[in-house]
């Protein structure tokens, strides 16, 4: 029997696989979208090599993950159904981390997180009736919260459904989130809720630029309309891809909700500013609070114009809102699991800031080694 992992080849996603792989027994039934099996293979050769070599990535290949090549969307995820069959018998437990984080485009939202979801359900649902399911994990995120204005929030007082939402994305998860409650109550349930994942704290590499570029271009401005004491709920990808394997595994997990997020140990703008001026031995930025409409309506003007400021405007236009709310979740319930909390922002963004900046925000990813055997679209059904 193997755990269900969507979203494999997205950001989060791979980092648990890695984690589920390298600490873990049990082996990986993994939904790829491609065209065919040798795009399925290198998407998630992409995906993985950040974490394992080559020869180690082959290996998990032939022995412990088996290739579904589907779409989420799809009906049936569009699988044959001798697959599908296949794919609900061998899943013993689903971790359902694919989403659209596209903030912008609701009917990317309604699409993948809506009507993939419930796709996810479904196939949770035939395998709870076939043989059981022993869990059931939603990777969902901590703007289901609504608006919210400087407060710390607690897993069980997130959902308002009187609260307006900031976008689409937080309200198709808050939605994704109700419907994992509807149709699975006789199922054990853990919802994650990440905020602001950015880097990995054990290593400046990362494959995920989007955030990375707002926070770039605001740590070189001069002058940020914002107020210094603040507080922005950042926490690294290791902690919540750590968090996720092993709360997934773990027979009784003290709870069904947990805040992915550094907590009231969130940093201030001024300490992060000021760790990433040290760092360059340069001067921190002026921070002009009373600007902070101005700048609003200017991002607003200048989003989705030409050139480079127009796309830094339609960016900071998406991420404007989660840096401005002043509100970070209490993450009092993963820090007990884990025994740890996240390590801060400070400690490790210059470094993720000089690796995007020197890569000019890309990874370099390696090809199918040639002359490499390859690997199978699917392990032995013996598994």
């Amino acid at each position: 029997m193997a755990i269900l992992l969507t979203g494999c080849t997205g950001y989060i996603g791979a980092h648990v696989a890695s984690n589920l792989l390298a600490d873990h027994a049990e082996p990986l039934n993994l939904l790829v979208r491609a065209r065919d099996d040798r795009e399925a293979r290198l998407r998630l050769w992409h995906a993985f090599q950040i974490h394992m070599d080559f020869p180690r990535f082959q290996d998990y290949l032939h022995s412990r993950i088996r290739i579904f090549r589907g779409d989420l969307t799809g009906e049936l995820f569009g699988l044959a159904p001798d697959e599908y069959r296949q794919l609900v018998r061998s899943t013993d437990s689903v971790i359902h981390c694919a989403a659209s984080l596209n903030r912008k485009s609701e009917k990317s939202c309604l699409n993948v997180n809506l009507r993939g979801t419930l796709e996810v359900i479904q196939l949770a649902m035939r395998a709870r009736d076939e043989h059981g399911l022993r869990r059931f994990s939603h990777v969902s995120t901590v703007a289901v919260a609504g608006h919210r204005s400087d407060e710390v929030v607690e897993e069980d007082a997130s959902i308002d459904w009187n609260r307006s939402d900031y976008d689409p994305y937080a309200r198709t998860k808050k939605f994704c989130e109700h419907m994992v409650r509807q149709l699975l109550p006789d199922v054990s349930r853990t919802i994650f809720r990440p905020s602001i994942v950015l880097g990995d704290s054990r290593r400046p590499e990362t494959n995920q630029f989007e955030m990375v570029r707002a926070f770039v271009f605001l740590a070189g401005l001069p002058a940020l309309p914002f107020r210094p004491q603040d507080r922005i709920d950042i926490v690294p990808v290791d902690y919540v891809a750590g968090a996720i394997a092993m709360l997934h595994q773990k027979e009784r997990p003290a709870h069904d909700i947990y805040h992915l997020s550094s907590g009231t140990g969130s940093e201030t703008f001024v300490q992060l500013t000021d760790a990433l001026s040290q760092a360059q031995g340069k001067r921190g930025p002026v921070y002009l609070p009373r600007l902070e409409g101005a700048a609003s309506k200017t991002i607003h003007a200048l989003a989705g114009r030409g050139g480079t400021i127009g796309g830094f405007a339609t960016l900071l236009k998406v991420f404007l809102p989660y840096l401005v709310w002043n509100t970070v979740f209490d993450n009092r319930r993963v820090v007990a699991e884990m025994g740890r909390p996240p390590a801060p922002f400070s400690q490790y963004c210059y470094p993720l800031l000089r690796f995007s900046r020197e890569n000019n925000f890309t990874y370099q990813y390696r090809d199918w080694p040639s002359g490499a055997d390859a690997a199978p679209a699917a392990a032995q059904d013996a598994r």
